[in-house]
């Protein structure tokens, strides 16, 4: 078994490698998912929506971003996976997905967050997922594309802006 000063130290030195970035938002994001988790569990999801972005449908988005625009965004991720590691509540991946989207608009980086359904096995239950991308980068959710079915999509307000459903005079 492994003694508790030697998982602290472990630890200390993995927190110790992480980029100034993670250091500087590490305490203002464990907050966030503290107040994200408890506005989800308060506040009626229609009056939640508007802020989280902009509905685009079903309809996967996946926006361009830059190369800073990237670096920046894994770094959030990281950030918010880190601190979700060590609240004494639960930070699934809603209070996660909220988390990543304030940060990203934060820095205004396009993003897209999904919600997500998939049948548990034998189909008895049903799942629910939500998760953030930005670019390449998957901020929050991991690989969820191809386990759950894609049931609502917002973005950042700038990408809705240049939305357009198909079929409505020019592309999406």
């Amino acid at each position: 078994m492994t003694s508790l000063p030697r998982i602290l130290l472990r630890k200390a030195r993995t927190l110790a490698a992480q980029p100034a970035f993670v250091w500087l938002w590490l305490a203002p994001t464990w907050l966030l998912l503290g107040l994200s988790r408890a506005t989800i569990l308060v506040v009626p999801f229609r009056r939640l929506a508007p802020r989280i972005g902009v509905l685009t449908g079903v309809e996967p988005w996946i926006p361009l971003i830059s190369e800073a625009q990237r670096v920046r965004a894994v770094q959030i991720a990281r950030t918010v996976n880190t601190a979700a590691r060590y609240t004494p509540w639960e930070s699934n991946c809603f209070p996660q997905a909220v988390t990543a989207r304030i940060l990203l608009g934060l820095y205004r980086i396009p993003y897209a967050l999904y919600f997500g359904l998939a049948k548990g096995p034998g189909h008895a239950e049903t799942k629910a997922h939500a998760w953030v991308a930005a670019g390449p980068v998957r901020v929050t959710g991991g690989l969820s594309f191809p386990r759950f079915t894609v049931v609502g999509c917002f973005v950042a307000p700038p990408l809705a802006r240049s939305w357009r459903p198909l079929g409505s005079g020019g592309a999406s």
